[in-house]
């Protein structure tokens, strides 16, 4: 028995528990048990069902293809004829369960805040940064997600010590949270004359976006300061007050916004950031109090750790939370993540299938 099958005989023997305590005389008086009781069991009452059916179906697909070998050629051409449409249902059945025992992320209906910087490697980590920056742009496009610069400081050269950018739609954190961690790259600067190859790196921290009204944040705990932009940006550029920097006092945080030329509208930004990173921070708080991190084969969320390596020269890509590798480098860089995010979030399935178990 493997651990998917494991899994739902003991969500099965679960249910088989609270229909019995459901029909205990002894916890008929106790409202409050007998309504999670019921909750509880309706939650489970689905996937039960399917399992039945998929126990079902996998068996008379055993009977059918035992026919194969049958005497009778009739009898042996209709199991033949029979075997794809059963095996058409159990895969149908499956993908149920396994939808089921995804684990539910809380985020998932949430947009997304990225925030990448540049790290060890000068300007050819911005240059990185500015192409990591490029590739969740065309990916976002894909998906026809709309992506909002919140922040940025560039270099100059193409490049950015930092960026910070918000990418809404369906779906957005769900995927795009497996990006979060250190990303090194390994290719030859265009300044190199001789051809050597160098290592950089920029980190990239995805956040999921806070509403107003689950992060409130007091006035009183905020010092705002405003000050002359620098940069590209205009005629406005040094000469007016626009920039905006926020600093949340109880935690140290600080936030500063000068893309816009209005010092309303960076405000609004800094804020947008501040309350997601405030969200983050309750989220994990709240983790850790219900349990310590589990860690997993696709991380644990940590930024500072390597999860991903982009050698140019070999046009190669290494996750290595997974050991997931391919040589079509240029084709990712272009924002086609969907196969390595796939395979990321399955890995991730099945470990927490291997840890509930």
């Amino acid at each position: 028995m493997d651990v998917f099958e494991k899994k739902l005989r003991d969500i099965c023997e679960r249910f088989h528990e609270l229909e019995m305590q459901l029909g205990d005389p002894a916890n008929l008086s106790n409202r409050s048990l007998l309504t999670d009781l019921s909750r509880k069991h309706a939650e489970l009452l689905p996937v039960v069902k399917d399992f039945k059916e998929w126990e079902r179906i996998r068996q008379e697909f055993d009977e059918v293809k035992s026919l194969l070998a049958s005497d009778d050629p009739e009898l042996a051409d209709m199991a033949k004829m029979e075997l794809p449409e059963l095996k058409e249902r159990e895969e149908e059945a499956k993908q149920r369960l396994l939808e089921f025992l995804k684990p539910k992320d809380p985020n998932a209906h949430r947009n997304t805040i990225i925030e990448i910087r540049a790290g060890t490697g000068g300007e050819e980590a911005a240059l990185f940064a500015g192409d990591l920056f490029r590739m969740y742009c065309r990916y976002a496009e894909s998906h026809k997600w709309t992506v909002e610069v919140l922040s940025s400081n560039p270099t100059g050269k193409g490049g950015y010590k930092e960026i910070i950018f918000a990418v809404n739609g369906t779906g957005a954190y769900s995927r795009l949270r497996f990006e979060a961690g250190t990303h090194r790259v390994q290719r030859v600067p265009e300044t190199e004359a001789s051809g050597r190859i160098h290592t950089s790196a920029a980190t990239v921290a995805v956040l999921p976006e806070a509403d107003e009204v689950e992060i409130d944040i007091s006035p009183e705990d905020l010092r705002i300061d405003v000050f002359r932009s620098s940069g590209p940006g205009g005629q406005s550029v040094n000469t007016t007050d626009s920039a905006v920097r926020i600093t949340h006092i109880p935690t140290g945080l600080v936030v500063s916004c000068q893309d816009e030329k209005s010092q309303h509208k960076n405000r609004a930004r800094a804020l947008k950031v501040l309350r997601s990173r405030l969200l983050e921070i309750e989220q994990d708080r709240q983790a850790n109090e219900e349990r310590e991190q589990r860690r997993s084969m696709v991380g644990t969320g940590d930024r500072s750790g390597r999860i991903r390596t982009y050698n140019f020269p070999q046009n190669r890509l290494t996750d290595h939370r997974i050991n997931y590798t391919v040589h079509r480098l240029e084709a990712v860089m272009e924002g086609e993540l969907d196969e390595l995010i796939g395979a990321l979030a399955q890995a991730e399935q099945l470990n927490h299938l291997q840890e509930a178990s």
